[in-house]
């Protein structure tokens, strides 16, 4: 990790207290919560949200979540952040829902044929079918 990206990502756990952190910074279950909070701070670099913003459409999703069912235990909570995510790009104007959902099925495609233990690559026939 960088200086600029330590310096992000520890203004991003300061602004949003609901972040898990150790003495480091940030703390992450597995490599895809890291690219999720990596991209929403990036994205709020880049103007697209505040923190006050996406704290808010964060909560409505964790609230969302909670009304479906979800434990609320800590373990999903960047299931939470990355359904933040994609909402506030396609409200944004950024990309569709379709165009996620698209992307969405093509890396599960990509995934379901990747031997485990290799990195997932698309290809264009993970977009067909």
């Amino acid at each position: 990790m960088t200086a600029v990206d330590r310096h992000a990502a520890l203004a991003a756990t300061r602004a949003l207290p609901g972040i898990p952190v150790d003495a480091d910074g940030p703390v992450f279950r597995e490599p895809w919560e890291a690219h999720a909070f990596a991209m929403a701070v990036t994205l709020h670099a880049r103007g697209l949200f505040t923190w006050p913003e996406w704290a808010a459409a964060l909560a409505e999703e964790i609230l969302r979540a909670q009304a479906a069912g979800d434990a609320d235990c800590g373990d999903t909570y960047y299931r939470h952040w990355l359904a933040t995510l994609e909402r506030l790009v396609a409200e944004k104007g950024l990309t569709t829902s379709a165009t996620l959902a698209r992307y969405r099925d093509a890396w599960d495609h990509a995934a379901d044929r990747t031997p485990h233990g290799k990195p997932i690559e698309l290809c264009p026939d993970d977009f067909v079918g």
